[in-house]
């Protein structure tokens, strides 16, 4: 439980290419602190002395959560949460909720606080979002591939398909903050 009353926390989950980054940083303006899983990753990579590429990322999120456990990624996570609200925020994003067991070791670690927010888009739509992406773009095979590693292995679709709320992503930003929008006030969020 954490120690400040009325915190709120947002957890965005998504395939790649969905719009999870473009939500979060939604939010970020508004000055709402984040929390991101991938970032995590990319600090214990780099401490590694590992090269960040999508093959090397795809490896080594398996490989930590083998050999680290599969709380790796959400134990450093909930420390960064909890550090935030120690400081006095009351509201913050989590960024790229990857499992099935970080799903549940946060719904445990946060009961009450937190909501699941799936950002869903077509296939074709991530396709060309990712084709199309500046900072390490992706072909459709390395899509395909990485949905598959991430929903067999690490077990993504749970907590998609068991989310408090579904935006989706098919639109233009308009759409998708107004979606946001809607979310975060019935969800108690923007209280």
């Amino acid at each position: 439980m954490t120690e400040q009353k009325n915190v709120k926390i947002v957890a965005f989950v998504g395939l790649a290419g969905s719009g999870k980054s473009v939500a979060v940083e939604y939010l970020t303006e508004k000055g709402v602190p984040k929390v991101y899983f991938g970032g995590i990753i990319y600090k214990a990579m780099e401490e590694a002395g590992i090269e960040i590429t999508w093959e090397s990322q795809k490896q080594f999120r398996e490989e930590i959560r083998e050999k680290e456990g599969k709380d790796f990624v959400v134990k450093r996570a909930i420390k960064e949460a909890r550090d935030l609200i120690a400081a006095g925020q009351h509201r913050v994003v989590l960024d790229g909720l990857y499992s099935w067991s970080e799903y549940k070791i946060l719904k445990h670690e946060f009961p009450g606080e937190m909501t699941v927010i799936a950002v869903v888009t077509p296939k074709h739509l991530r396709y060309q979002r990712m084709a199309n992406r500046p900072e390490r773009p992706m072909t459709a095979q390395e899509i395909d591939d990485r949905d598959w590693a991430e929903i067999e292995n690490l077990e993504k679709g749970g907590p998609i398909a068991i989310a408090d709320y579904f935006v989706h992503n098919d639109k233009d930003l308009e759409w998708l903050h107004k979606q946001l929008n809607e979310v975060l006030v019935h969800s108690g969020f923007n209280k």
